[in-house]
């Protein structure tokens, strides 16, 4: 028995740990992407080399893209340095295409929008953390409605119907919130099965900051979107 809860204690020392560090790296990548975001937003040069140049947003976002699937897929059988340069790299890209959003939306409801979002965060994170309900058909669900959500915000850049774009809005909030609490239970699965927070596990950690991350900043996007607060 006391062997056992020497285990136990132990797994749950690991998971702990590797928690840490997740949020750790999570938090360091959107104040970097915040700092990344606000700087350029207040380079002139940058802006108009923007708008000058409307297909180097296409190019951030294909950048972005690459970096998540090269990450995803490989993060095992590379260093540690090369996962967190990547990471690093990919909230360098993300701030640099959100740089734009303060020409759009006032300082004031970015920060609203960020502080709300950060407590909807914590919230079901940790609802996914201490949940002895299994979300894993939940998160089935939830990405299902996601791709629907894709789907319908690819059909909506052709018809701009504003009705389904508040629609889309909407469903990508309760898709997210969703997502925050499923993939935060589903990490804690991986780091109880892998066992260790030796580099290996802390490249799980890293790619579960990544995933968090995404949950994070799409839930911004979304609630920015509610919150409104648009420049006139």
């Amino acid at each position: 028995m006391t062997n056992y809860s020497t285990a136990q204690s132990q797994t749950q020392s690991m998971i702990a740990s590797l928690f840490k560090s997740m949020y750790m790296q999570m938090a360091a990548a959107l104040t970097l992407t915040g700092i990344t975001s606000y700087f350029l937003s207040q380079s002139v040069g940058f802006l108009e080399f923007l708008f000058n140049n409307p297909s180097t947003v296409w190019i951030l976002f294909f950048a972005q893209l690459g970096v998540v699937i090269l990450l995803s897929a490989r993060v095992m059988r590379m260093s540690m340095a090369t996962a967190t340069l990547l990471f690093i790299l990919y909230s360098v890209l993300t701030g640099a295409t959100f740089s734009t959003i303060f020409l759009v939306y006032s300082g004031a409801t970015i920060a609203t929008t960020f502080f709300v979002t950060a407590g909807t965060f914590f919230a079901m994170s940790l609802v996914g953390y201490i949940t002895k309900m299994d979300l894993s058909k939940l998160g089935n669900i939830l990405y299902m409605m996601l791709i629907g959500l894709i789907i319908a915000t690819i059909v909506n850049i052709f018809v701009a119907s504003g009705t389904l774009q508040w629609v889309i809005t909407y469903a990508g909030v309760i898709i997210f919130v969703g997502l925050i609490a499923y993939d935060t239970q589903k990490l804690k699965q991986i780091f109880y099965e892998y066992g260790s927070a030796d580099e290996g596990g802390q490249k799980l950690a890293l790619l579960g900051a990544l995933t968090l991350y995404l949950d994070f900043i799409n839930l911004f996007l979304f609630l920015l979107r509610i919150f409104g607060g648009s420049r006139d």
